[in-house]
């Protein structure tokens, strides 16, 4: 079974960094990873949840409005690892960050999320 696993949360000041690491496990093949578009989303308190970068198997990015230049979604493969690299972090970016992978070729239709780690920014 497929998990995902957000870590690097936590409290930071505003003006500060963060890296956020997606570990995926379970797939049946040991490749299976690089066959997945990552993406990290993220939720605040009362509002929707926003795309905040995403990063094809094939290594094109995008970049939500707002967070390129700020933020660097980047993967490795060989470790089944995808990350967000947060800089210059402000209270808005206060949230719930999520990870989420969907497959493409092969595993076109696979879906999967993460719990989720909180970001706090403040003072």
């Amino acid at each position: 079974q497929v998990q995902l696993v957000e870590s690097g949360g936590g409290l930071v000041q505003p003006g500060g960094s963060l890296r956020l690491s997606c570990a995926a496990s379970g797939f049946a093949s040991g490749s299976a990873f690089r066959w997945f578009d990552i993406y990290w989303y993220r939720q605040a308190p009362g509002k929707e949840r926003e795309l905040v970068a995403r990063l094809r198997n094939d290594g094109t990015t995008y970049y939500g409005e707002g967070f390129m230049g700020r933020f660097t979604i980047y993967r490795d493969n060989g470790k089944n690892m995808a990350y967000l690299e947060m800089k210059y972090l402000t209270p808005e970016d206060t949230a719930v960050y999520l990870c989420n992978a969907q497959g493409v070729r092969t595993y076109r239709g696979r879906d999967y999320w993460g719990q989720g780690t909180q970001v706090t920014v403040s003072s």
